[in-house]
């Protein structure tokens, strides 16, 4: 039966290995599971928050989770409305990534909000003056959308096609895709902006206060372009790994170079941008509300908030990863392109961080001294239990979906031809515009 369920022409792990791996990940989850529920029944009291760390790890966590899920709202700005034809064979892995990540994010406010049942207050008692509000209803919308554009992937499992009614809604979908791309690309451009406008606004709070272009300031474009940047290298090393445990070849290096190519200029101009309001804000922001620039870091042994931070976002997770994606020789060197892609992702959350706790942890009043925060087991718990969810269902994708258009021509069952260049081609140009992988052409 399990068999039946696997795609054509491609060759999976045992099942008994499968239920063990799949055991292994549901064990972490059910921890990270009774850790939620002690929250939701006990409250917050759960955690080490208190008056000075509201916003703590969960936030973090959720602000780092988005950021690394932007790779999916610009893949498919890059396939759907650049016109990309060469990412149609990672697309289908990034909207997934992307789907796991923003029901993490959504899982980890209906934990952060305390009373989940009361969620839905969010929407109909909005404040409209609020920038949260704006992330919420975007974030949901967001959701929604990656939720549409995953349901084709879904209905290309071999049995699922075999109905004619989701076979043709399956292929319908994919026609109308772009519709979902642009939608997707508006509603994550705000909510991704009005996460990082939350600290910009802080006037209480000069680390994270910036000033404005219009009404926005200018963390609003910070956030947005760290997201399109960073993103994609999230989705390329999420696909190395995948690589690695199955022990196949699951993209062509080409498709590889050109999203790394593009997340490397994109690091690049958003580094730049990085570095300027830095020091405009350090010369002239925080000067200008009566700081200095040292006020801002301790150089306490051990501090979580030392001048090294600084250095492990804008040099190690911006400058560095940039320019190896920026060459020809970065991107095709594989020890240089695993580097790159995980500096970028440890530089977007290092700046997520800093945005969150450091914004809370620098005293503001004379008499105040750094404040220190640990999170509890719980909180710990309940971060860790995204990262279970997202190795179970991309294992379940993985084993049961059509993810990689590309592993059957690269990884070749014994007696089974691999596609000749010249049929490769022909496919190609007979290939829909809105079309994810070659499942839906079979009747």
């Amino acid at each position: 039966m399990d068999s039946e369920l696997i795609p054509e022409g491609v060759q999976r792990c045992s099942l008994g290995k499968f239920i063990l791996w799949i055991s292994a990940c549901g064990l972490v989850l059910a921890i990270g599971v009774y850790a939620m529920i002690l929250c939701w029944l006990k409250g917050l009291n759960q955690t080490n928050m208190n008056d000075a760390y509201g916003f703590a790890l969960w936030i973090w966590a959720d602000l780092a989770i988005i950021a690394l899920g932007g790779g999916a709202f610009f893949t498919g700005f890059l396939r759907y409305i650049i016109g990309i034809k060469e990412l149609k064979n990672i697309i289908n892995y990034a909207v997934l990534i992307g789907f796991i990540c923003y029901s993490s994010a959504l899982l980890i406010l209906a934990i952060d909000i305390g009373q989940p049942l009361r969620g839905w207050f969010i929407f109909w008692h909005a404040n409209v003056h609020s920038m949260l509000t704006e992330v919420a209803f975007c974030l949901s919308c967001y959701f929604a959308v990656l939720t549409i554009e995953y349901i084709p992937l879904v209905l290309e499992n071999r049995k699922i096609d075999k109905i004619p009614f989701f076979h043709n809604l399956g292929h319908n979908m994919h026609e109308v895709m772009a519709v979902f791309a642009a939608t997707g690309a508006f509603l994550s451009f705000f909510h991704q902006g009005s996460l990082g406008g939350v600290a910009g606004v802080l006037f209480g709070r000069p680390f994270g206060f910036r000033e404005g272009v219009l009404i926005w300031p200018w963390t609003f474009f910070l956030f947005t372009w760290s997201a399109a940047a960073c993103g994609p290298c999230f989705t390329i090393l999420i696909t190395k790994i995948t690589e690695v445990a199955t022990g196949k070849k699951l993209v062509k290096d080409n498709v590889i170079e050109l999203l790394a190519k593009i997340a490397g200029w994109m690091l690049l101009t958003y580094i730049i941008a990085k570095l300027i309001d830095t020091w405009y804000w350090a010369a002239h922001t925080a000067p200008a509300m009566g700081f200095t620039f040292s006020q801002f870091y301790t150089s306490d042994p051990g501090s979580w908030y030392g001048y090294w931070i600084l250095f492990l976002e804008v040099v190690l997770g911006g400058i560095v990863p940039a320019l190896i994606l920026v060459t020809r020789f970065g991107r095709t060197n594989k020890l240089a392109l695993w580097i790159a892609i995980t500096l970028a992702c440890v530089g977007v959350c290092t700046n997520r961080w800093v945005m969150v706790l450091q914004v809370l942890a620098i005293p503001v009043m004379t008499f105040d001294g750094w404040f220190t925060y640990f999170p509890s087991w719980q909180e710990i718990a309940t971060t860790i239990l995204p990262v279970a969810y997202g190795a179970i269902l991309i294992s379940l994708s993985y084993r049961y979906l059509p993810v990689f258009p590309q592993e059957r021509e690269l990884n070749p069952l014994p007696g089974q031809e691999a596609e000749t260049v010249e049929e490769q081609i022909e496919e190609e140009q007979e290939e829909p515009v809105g079309k994810l992988s070659p499942a839906a052409e079979t009747a």
